[in-house]
C-alpha cells in the first residue's frame, strides 16, 4: 500500500490537530513542515516528532520523499500554493476555503486532472458518518419546509480588530471574513445534503470592507435554508431541518455535526451518535488513503464537483454583498 507522506504548510492550530490525527492514523505520516520562520517550524516538528523543517517552500517541494503536500496558510495563499505543489507531482489536501474564488478553483482541479494528481478539499463534513445519518434519517421529516445551518463563535481577534489592527481573519487582503471561514462550513452542510439552490442572497455585517458576521437566504423549489454565522458574537450552533412529519437536528457545528437527534410529530424521538465528533478529520484521511491506494479519481471528482458548487455560490455572494478581495481583479475578469 502506497504510504501518504505529507509536508504540511503552516504552523497553526489546524495544523496541529490535522498532525493529531495523523499519528493514530495507519497508511499516512509527516514526513516535513514548512514555515517562513525556522523557530515556528522547529517547534512544531519537535513536538510531532518530524524530522525535516523547511523554510524554503520550493525546496520542500523537491523534495522526493514527500508524495502530499497540507495547506493550512492564510486563505489568500491557498491557489498560489496549491497550483506549486501540484506542478511539482505532488497530492495536495488544502484546508477551506479551497480557493478564493471559484475560476482558482476549477484551474487547479484542471491541473489536478492534467498531472494524475489527488486534490482534496479539506472540509470533512461529507465524510462524518453523523452527516451519513443524518442524510439516512431526513425523509422522517416528511416534506422540508425550513432549515437552519448556524455558527457563530466569538473571535479573540475581533478584539484587536475593534482597536484597529487587521489579522488575517478580518482582512480583506488575505481573504478573510465570515462566509469565507464559518458559513463556508454551513454550505457544506446544506449544499451536502440538498444540492445547489436556486437563488441565493447574503446580507452581511461589513466592517472596514470585510465581513464579521452575515446571514445567506438559500432559496430551493419548496424550501428556504438559511446559513447564518458569525465571529463578532456569540450564539446558536447547530442545524435544524423541519418538515412536516417532525424535525431533525444535529446538535454541533456543521464541521462537527455531533449528535443527531430525530423529533417526530407523533412524539417518536430517535438519538444517533457515532460518538466520533472529536476525530473529524480521521474519516477523511480513511478516504483519502483509500482512493490513493485504489487510484480512485472517480471518489475524488465527485468530492470537487461539491467544492466547486459551493465556491461558485460562495464567490457570487461575496462579490453581490460588496465584498471585494485583492485576488478578485486578475481571476474574476
Amino acid at each position: 500500500m502506497q504510504k501518504i507522506k505529507l509536508g504540511t504548510i503552516g504552523t497553526g492550530f489546524i495544523v496541529r490537530y490535522i498532525l493529531n490525527g495523523v499519528k493514530v492514523t495507519d497508511g499516512i505520516c509527516c514526513e516535513a513542515v514548512y514555515s517562513r520562520t525556522r523557530e515556528k517550524g522547529c517547534e512544531l516538528a519537535e513536538h510531532y516528532g518530524v524530522q525535516k523543517v523547511y523554510t524554503d517552500l520550493d525546496e520542500m517541494l523537491r523534495d522526493e520523499e514527500i508524495n502530499c503536500i497540507y495547506i493550512a496558510s492564510p486563505n489568500n495563499l491557498h491557489y498560489e500554493q496549491t497550483k506549486k505543489a501540484l506542478l511539482s507531482g505532488k497530492h495536495v489536501i488544502c484546508e477551506k476555503p479551497f480557493c478564493t474564488g471559484e475560476k482558482q478553483a476549477r484551474e487547479l482541479i484542471g491541473l489536478a486532472k492534467e498531472r494524475g494528481l489527488f486534490l482534496v478539499d479539506a472540509t470533512p463534513t461529507a465524510f462524518l458518518p453523523n452527516f451519513e445519518i443524518l442524510k439516512r434519517e431526513l425523509s422522517k421529516v416528511g416534506r422540508v419546509r425550513l432549515v437552519l445551518s448556524s455558527y457563530s463563535q466569538y473571535s479573540s481577534r475581533y478584539d484587536a480588530f475593534q482597536e484597529g489592527k487587521t489579522l488575517p481573519v478580518f482582512d480583506p487582503a488575505k481573504s478573510g471574513g465570515a462566509l469565507m471561514d464559518l458559513n463556508l462550513y454551513n454550505l457544506h452542510y446544506i449544499m451536502g445534503l440538498f444540492g445547489k439552490p436556486e437563488d441565493a442572497m447574503y446580507t452581511a455585517n461589513i466592517e472596514r470592507g470585510i465581513d464579521t458576521s452575515g446571514v445567506v437566504v438559500l432559496k430551493y423549489p419548496k424550501f428556504t435554508a438559511i446559513c447564518m454565522a458569525a465571529k463578532d458574537c456569540k450564539g446558536l450552533t447547530g442545524g435544524f431541518i423541519q418538515g412536516t412529519k417532525g424535525c431533525i437536528r444535529s446538535m454541533s457545528s456543521p464541521n462537527f455535526v455531533g449528535e443527531v437527534r430525530l423529533e417526530l410529530n407523533d412524539g417518536t424521538v430517535e438519538i444517533y451518535d457515532d460518538h466520533g465528533s472529536d476525530k473529524r478529520w480521521i474519516p477523511e484521511f480513511h478516504a483519502f488513503i483509500k482512493a490513493v491506494t485504489e487510484n480512485n479519481f472517480d471518489f475524488c471528482r465527485k468530492m470537487l464537483d461539491a467544492s466547486i458548487s459551493v465556491s461558485e455560490l460562495q464567490t457570487k455572494l461575496r462579490l453581490d454583498a460588496g465584498i471585494r478581495f485583492p485576488a478578485d481583479d486578475e481571476y474574476m475578469q
